[in-house]
């Protein structure tokens, strides 16, 4: 018989995995299939077995994580990680990446690997501040004034803690309270290796052993039992991790002072010391426990500091705006703009949300957004962006996008959303991580027997210390993090210098590009062209009926150099005529009929596609503008040219730079364009670029790219136009200018915001640095595991004598994840300019 079954809690194909292994091991299973997108399981099954049945497999295997019903059912609860005391301001997510991008609504521990969530900023920059009556803390209100009550002036309401630093306190404050308990029960073990051993002759030696045992009891069942919980919940799922190998370790240690403390009697006489007592391991249990919590809390410490460009981005979007209704100025907050609102912006005022200059100008620094030091002067029409500073002067502006559609916010959004994301090179930690715990184990028992048979008297008490010391000094989460970490760093360090890395997968790629493809409108230009001159060269028409049909057409056309020809056209008071059965051809031209003739607006390609024949004539004399870097449209009526437009646009001060610069790093740079031969080679020549294409469709530009990959060359193509985003989605990396189109933006993997060929340098030389942090974290997580395990198992004793006890295992496990994270802290501040 088949059933179906409703599954929840899956987020990705490892958790579907996960869920039909499980299901397959119930008795009587035939065959278990489950569905990632519908949440389902279909399971074969020789008779009917319960719903329990398979309810409490899952929970055994899983931590209750996923929960499995009949279709029509309510879902049962889903067991969500243990909830931390406090609000948060976003949603957690392991460091480690142990179930991809997957977060959770609460705090707690990852149910993978053990290790606390980390919180992520919030997505949408500048809540609103409420204020509050210092003497009557029940009176809120949305903006200061006085108190209703007494009358006193309110003040800004603290912000709650956010979950990551109520977090931080709990795991500070227990720290101490493990100190407190652990120091004494160290001074107590370690006074019999003082002369006279003082201490025995206050009392005797099992009753300081009863003592250990009371000290420990706070230890082990307060303040670190959070790692035993840790390491059941690793066995019973069996995602083994660092917590395993520390709860089996410390938790061997503490039992068998206990077991010995209690039964003395049946241990051998090579347990027990001269006293007559069993040799206990408090001090060994609770010290490495709280050497582990202590790792935890500089661990703790140092993720606040991971995201913190983030954060600081956060900041810069203010929590008021003065609005103009009706020509009056009110101040409001910040999340009761709407888009078309009219708003004041003052000097030194951070602008709340993105828009346009409405009336008045000023210079405005955008350093917090593209990187640029230098501020920008700002003059009607023109873009500003929310969190930048403004100068001197004071403007009105109009509200274009607010809350989380500002730039700010998206900002904010991709970088969150990469520095959840992968890295390819995190595939080769994984794949160790996944054999390391039980390896290690083992290696441990093999310690044992080793020592237990070949290793000098107590042999069993030598077996036992290096068998722990084994456990305690291995650490996956070294290797686990070093690939997260760099990469939550290197994406925040990116985003303070304007380059938005959308995953990390780019980040890496980027590292290994031989060739970058740019286009040239916008990218390797200005982007911003200028109308020199309008020519007519039919009697029919002078260059002002020219101008005319030019610009009818491309009002509807959202291209830089219809914008361009649009806006000389409204210049000269050119009024426009109707168009019928407009439509845009993508790297050609637009066009449509006028007083029911088919006319065309565009290049070559659209005169062709509009059966319009160019004349020697006029080919020879727009060659000589054409020549100069140029752009040449023409304009046909009824199949027939009657006119062109010249237009200029100027090539960015940075591109020649940028280019040069990375030529220099191996990467051959490559310009398509859609416009003419003349002009991209007179771009080309001012660039010293040797290989360029002209005359480029959307399609050309995609097969250009697929052309360099089969020859096994990794391709970076840097675009802004919408004839961009088919090369930019097949591309090894996509980078778009951050002052293109929206389907630019989206088809790339980044995104730079200022938008010139420079952003292109940083982003390479930050992908460089961060795959050498990478390369660096993994080595030293590898080299600290594979010389620390065989020291800890005692390959040292047989030559100089030296073993190491479990509590120095414990500290320099401890500090081996903290300097993988201090490590990657380093990229906030290497130069990517």
């Amino acid at each position: 018989m088949k059933h179906t079954y409703s599954i929840s809690g899956m987020t990705c194909n490892g958790c579907r995995s996960h869920v039909e292994k499980t299901l397959n091991t119930v008795e009587g299973v035939e065959e278990a299939h489950v569905h990632l997108e519908r949440g389902e399981a279909v399971i074969s099954m020789v008779s009917h077995i319960p719903l329990e049945t398979f309810t409490k497999a899952l929970e055994a295997n899983s931590g209750g994580r996923y929960s499995i019903a009949m279709p029509g059912m309510a879902k049962p609860k889903q067991v969500t990680p243990k909830k931390v005391s406090g609000t948060g301001t976003g949603v957690f997510y392991c460091p480690m990446h142990c179930e991809g991008d997957k977060t959770y609504d609460v705090a707690g521990d990852c149910p993978v690997c053990g290790m606390d969530l980390v919180e992520e900023v919030s997505l949408v920059a500048g809540a609103s501040v409420q204020y509050t009556c210092p003497m009557h803390p029940e009176v809120i209100e949305n903006g200061p004034g006085a108190c209703s009550i007494c009358g006193m002036d309110l003040v800004p309401l603290e912000p709650e803690l956010s979950t990551e630093a109520i977090h931080y306190k709990k795991l500070l404050s227990k720290f101490w309270w493990s100190v407190a308990f652990t120091l004494p029960i160290f001074l107590i073990a370690m006074s019999e290796m003082l002369p006279g051993s003082p201490l025995y002759k206050l009392l005797p030696q099992n009753n300081w052993n009863w003592i250990q045992l009371a000290l420990s009891l706070p230890v082990v069942f307060y303040t670190t039992w959070m790692f035993f919980e840790r390491a059941y919940r690793s066995i019973v799922t069996w995602h083994l991790n660092m917590f395993t190998l520390i709860g089996i370790g410390a938790g061997v240690a503490w039992i068998f002072s206990v077991f010995g403390l209690l039964f003395p009697e049946v241990f051998p006489a090579q347990f027990k010391t001269e006293y007559g007592t069993v040799h206990v391991y408090f001090e060994a249990a609770t010290v490495i426990l709280t050497l582990v919590l202590m790792g935890q809390v500089l661990e703790a410490r140092a993720h606040t500091k991971t995201n913190s460009a983030v954060k600081e981005l956060l900041k810069l979007a203010p929590n008021k705006a003065v609005r103009i209704t009706n020509g009056k100025e009110e101040l409001v907050a910040i999340d009761v703009i709407k888009v078309g609102d009219l708003l004041r912006v003052k000097p030194g005022d951070r602008i709340p949300v993105d828009g346009v200059v409405h009336d008045g100008e000023s210079s405005v620094d955008e350093s917090m957004i593209t990187g640029e030091p230098i501020p920008v002067h700002k003059l009607p029409g023109d873009k500003v962006r929310s969190g930048t500073i403004n100068g001197k002067q004071s403007f009105v502006m109009k509200a274009e996008r607010v809350g989380a559609d500002t730039l700010l916010s998206q900002i904010i959004d991709m970088v969150n959303k990469a520095s959840r994301s992968q890295a390819p090179i995190q595939k080769l930690a994984d794949t160790i991580s996944g054999y390391f715990v039980p390896i290690v184990v083992l290696i441990s028992v093999i310690t044992f027997v080793l020592w237990a048979v070949f290793g000098p008297e107590p042999r069993y008490v030598y077996a036992l210390i290096n068998a722990i010391a084994v456990l305690i000094i291995a650490c996956p989460c070294a290797l686990g993090l070093a690939t997260p970490m760099s990469v939550m760093v290197g994406v925040g360090k990116g985003a303070k210098s304007g380059v938005l890395i959308k995953n990390a997968e780019a980040l890496e790629t980027l590292n290994a590009v031989d060739v970058l493809i740019v286009d040239k409108t916008g990218t390797i230009t200005e982007g911003k062209p200028s109308v020199e001159k309008v020519v007519a060269v039919s009697n029919d028409f002078n260059e002002d009926l020219v101008l005319r049909y030019m610009m009818s057409l491309n009002i509807h056309s959202e291209h830089p150099l219809a914008e361009a020809t649009t806006q000389y056209a409204k210049a000269q008071d050119v009024a426009s005529l109707k168009v019928h059965a407009f439509s845009s051809v993508t790297g050609k031209g637009v066009m449509g009929q006028i007083d029911n003739k088919p006319v065309a607006f565009g290049n070559v390609k659209m005169m062709e596609a509009a059966q319009a024949d160019l004349s020697v004539t006029i080919q020879n004399t727009v060659s000589k503008y054409q020549s100069q870097g140029k752009t040449i449209s023409f304009l046909s009526v009824d199949k027939t040219v009657v006119g062109y437009v010249v237009i200029s646009d100027k090539i960015k001060a940075s591109s020649k730079q940028a280019i040069a610069s990375l030529q220099q790093k191996g990467v051959s740079v490559v310009m398509l364009t859609g416009d003419s031969e003349p002009t991209a080679r007179a771009v080309a020549t001012a660039l010293n670029l040797s290989d360029f294409k002209a005359d480029m469709l959307p399609q050309d530009k995609l097969k250009e790219v697929e052309r360099y990959q089969k020859v096994g060359k990794k391709v970076a193509v840097a675009g802004d136009g919408i004839n961009d985003a088919p090369a930019l989605a097949k591309s090894n990396v996509g980078i778009a200018m951050g002052t293109g189109t929206d389907v630019a933006i989206e088809s790339a993997a980044i995104t730079l915001v200022k938008g010139d060929l420079q952003g292109i340098v940083k982003a390479y030389n930050l992908s460089v640095k961060v795959m050498r942090n990478i390369k660096q974290n993994l080595f030293f997580a590898l080299v600290y595991n594979s010389v620390g395990v065989p020291v800890a198992a005692g390959v040292l004793f047989p030559v100089f004598g030296i073993l190491l006890s479990p509590m120095l295992a414990a500290l320099a496990m401890s500090f081996s994840s903290v300097s993988v994270i201090t490590n990657a802290l380093r990229l906030r501040r290497v130069r990517i300019d």
